[in-house]
């Protein structure tokens, strides 16, 4: 065990279920108290937490492939911290772990679902993202969803964001032909060819998908990773050739409407393009892992691949954060800085 551990800790409730995009009155921070773990678990103190896209779907009370928050309780979400407590075999205090209790300065975690990680291999923060369930999603998405081939040429969408700047960079270390992202400022659009090496970009908000796409891809594309849904899939359907394979990874253009959105109206283009459109959830693909840590640590350390992370400080600053994550205000992986 370890000397004097804190009292109490604040945590992000949810308190009501949003309507349409999240209010600040729809949450709520928080004191707990703070005990001793018991048998098996550890108590983490916290250092950073990962706000992401799909915790938006989680604060609606529906059914889905993960359990909707509960009202009145902590939300959960990647973290990584260092172990202050440990009551459980083979996780010593001062060792960082992973875990999936985020939004709280302390976690009681049980020992099962912490993950030890090594903060000499790459910054803790990384194993939120580059080197974690973010970087995993690209890795996936990108080589088993799309059967990504040599010579392919690829779009991604919300291409500045945590999972399409790695999916761009990949593509690109594993022969893409040519690289195409979209993404929502003038600025990520340079950050997208002068630092990931992308071969074209363009600014969503600068004119229709569609052409901008037509215009940076001539010759049509072959993979179209989707991060956004709407506009850039019907876009995306009419660029793609013979036999073109979509992975569906996120709709974020669509998670706060309050109506049903339409669908794309050119989907009878997939029938004589033959096309592929495949749903993908990271947790399908654990397989995966070994060869991804490997492959990524390995392009991380040769500097072949970048990443950007946007820190947001303090616990009182989480909501903010995720509000903000959802207008497109972060370059690469979004985290919350407690350290």
């Amino acid at each position: 065990m370890s000397a004097a551990l804190p009292t109490s800790s604040r945590e992000w409730h949810l308190v009501a279920r949003p309507h349409g995009w999240p209010k600040a009155e729809d949450f709520a921070l928080r004191e707990a108290p703070v005990t001793t773990p018991g048998e098996g678990r550890v108590l983490v103190r916290n250092l950073y937490f990962s706000v992401d896209p799909y915790m938006r779907g989680r604060m609606n009370d529906v059914k889905s492939y993960t359990p909707p928050f509960k009202l009145d309780h902590p939300m959960e979400g990647g973290a990584v911290g260092e172990v202050i407590a440990s009551n459980a075999k083979g996780i010593a205090v001062g060792d960082h772990v992973l875990h999936g209790l985020g939004w709280r300065e302390y976690a009681d975690v049980p020992a099962e679902h912490a993950v030890k990680v090594d903060a000499s291999l790459a910054p803790l923060s990384a194993y939120l993202g580059v080197l974690g369930m973010t970087g995993l999603t690209a890795y996936a998405g990108l080589f088993e969803v799309a059967s990504f081939k040599e010579g392919d040429v690829v779009f991604v969408s919300g291409a500045a964001g945590a999972v399409g700047s790695q999916v761009g960079q990949m593509a690109k270390l594993k022969g893409a032909s040519r690289v195409i992202g979209s993404a929502g400022s003038d600025e990520k659009v340079r950050l997208l060819v002068e630092e990931y090496g992308f071969d074209a970009a363009f600014n969503y908000k600068n004119g229709p998908v569609a052409e901008q796409l037509r215009e940076a891809a001539p010759d049509g594309i072959d993979v179209y990773f989707d991060n956004v849904g709407g506009e850039h899939l019907e876009a995306a359907i009419s660029s793609l050739n013979l036999h073109g394979r979509v992975t569906v990874c996120g709709m974020i253009a669509q998670y706060n409407a309050t109506e049903p959105t339409p669908g794309p109206r050119n989907l009878a283009l997939v029938i004589g393009k033959r096309l592929r459109i495949q749903g993908m959830l990271v947790g399908d693909h654990a397989a995966l892992q070994p060869q991804f840590v490997q492959d990524v640590a390995g392009w991380l350390a040769s500097g072949e691949l970048k990443y950007r992370e946007t820190f947001v400080e303090g616990i009182e600053n989480g909501f903010d954060a995720f509000t903000g994550l959802l207008r497109g205000e972060n370059t690469g992986k979004m985290i919350v800085s407690l350290a």
